[in-house]
């Protein structure tokens, strides 16, 4: 449905645009070794080297470095990360990954994702990162989207950058699922998805439309506080028992 074409202008803008990087960012794209058995891998592929040659025209090596991860030769990778679907693209050990081919509008929030993780600088306020950097347990923040959406970059990178700054805090509470719907429409059935984008938090759609950061920032923290409640609840109920 969505292949990758840049035009000259495009590749101009892009390197123009990737200036902003000081660290190197590395993105692993995960595919099928046999790619006829999958229908958007070598885009995807294509994609994620177009941007590395654009960053290779400000840096040498480039600052944006990619690793092409295929399914039955670096399994290890794929549980690592947690990747169950390809293509997918990950970033810090798969706290923030992509699954399906971030196409269309969707490039635009993967690229000021990657500029923010290489400056170091979410964009969050501090009050934000201050509670993401509070939070107790784990998190799974999913924002199903689609390549025609032109909000759906926004709500992505508000997501990114919570998984990036609990992830820049230690606690690595949050994990931060950009789900394109045409590619996944299971996923997308599941959360009867009429328009993009929506977010979903535990596998609970909150938002139906782009979120304002603090709205998402205490969404997910009161998830964390829930959940860290019900595991110590839980626990308290098992010591009980063993008492017994």
């Amino acid at each position: 449905m969505f292949e990758v074409s840049f035009s000259p202008e495009d590749i101009d803008y892009l390197a123009e645009t990737l200036k902003e990087m000081k660290d190197q960012v590395t993105l692993y794209v995960f595919v099928e070794k046999n790619r006829r058995k999958c229908r958007y891998c070598d885009n995807t592929i294509e994609l994620v080297k177009t941007l590395s040659s654009a960053s290779a025209r400000i840096s040498d090596p480039p600052l944006l470095n990619y690793i092409v991860v295929e399914k039955g030769v670096s399994d290890d990778l794929f549980e690592k990360y947690k990747i169950t679907r390809i293509p997918s693209v990950a970033m810090i050990e798969g706290y923030i990954r992509y699954t399906g081919m971030p196409a269309g509008e969707e490039i635009r929030g993967l690229i000021e994702t990657i500029i923010r993780l290489s400056t170091r600088d979410s964009g969050l306020s501090e009050k934000s990162t201050r509670k993401i950097s509070e939070l107790k347990s784990p998190v799974y923040v999913e924002v199903i989207v689609t390549p025609t959406c032109p909000y759906c970059p926004y709500a992505a990178l508000i997501a990114n950058m919570i998984a990036y700054e609990a992830y820049r805090a230690g606690n690595r509470a949050v994990v931060s699922d950009i789900v394109e719907a045409y590619e996944n429409p299971d996923i997308a059935d599941a959360y009867n998805v009429m328009s993009v984008p929506v977010v979903a938090v535990n596998k609970r759609v909150v938002f139906a439309g782009l979120p304002y950061e603090e709205q998402l920032v205490d969404v997910v923290y009161e998830a964390s506080i829930r959940s860290w409640v019900s595991e110590q609840r839980k626990k308290l109920f098992e010591r009980m028992l063993k008492e017994e």
